[in-house]
């Protein structure tokens, strides 16, 4: 299963929904896209506008392959839980967001961190589900959480507050 997330974002995102619904028509693989405000309607794949937090997180522990939008909220989730997100990232030229930020956000994570892949044209999508399996091979991927230090460390300052 492919599962595709544009985020909640309110332009709409019907480039990578549209593709993403076509390339289902095309292949024998389910398809489940989180749509958000786009304005198109899949009629190939198994859609729903939002899915809930506990869903969203279901769906990328399941997806073979998970694509998302450039926002970060997006991508951190499938890369904490293990997955090596293709992130398309929204663009201004087609009214997706109000300026270019997600390109040149994503473009900084791939060089930095090597963890995700960026797919900023759409047509381009297709070669690279089809080579998804061999570009992650030689990545990293995860992304180590510090919300348990962070949580610790924030209890002893608390603690030596209340003393």
């Amino acid at each position: 299963m492919i599962f595709v997330t544009v985020g909640t974002h309110e332009q709409p995102f019907n480039r990578l929904v549209e593709y993403m619904d076509k390339w289902a028509n095309e292949h024998d693989e389910e398809v489940v896209i989180q749509t958000g405000f786009s304005t198109y309607e899949p009629k190939h794949s198994r859609w729903q506008k939002l899915f809930p937090y506990s869903e969203m997180i279901k769906n990328v522990a399941d997806a073979r392959i998970v694509i998302t939008h450039g926002g970060p909220s997006s991508f951190i989730m499938p890369l904490q839980i293990g997955k090596v997100p293709i992130v398309v990232p929204r663009k201004h030229e087609f009214d997706e967001h109000v300026n270019d930020h997600q390109v040149d956000f994503c473009r900084k994570v791939a060089e930095r961190q090597g963890n995700i892949i960026v797919v900023e044209d759409a047509s381009k999508l297709g070669e690279t589900l089809e080579k998804y399996d061999d570009t992650i091979r030689v990545m990293k991927s995860g992304l180590t959480s510090n919300n348990e230090r962070f949580c610790k460390e924030f209890s002893k300052i608390v603690d030596e507050m209340v003393r």
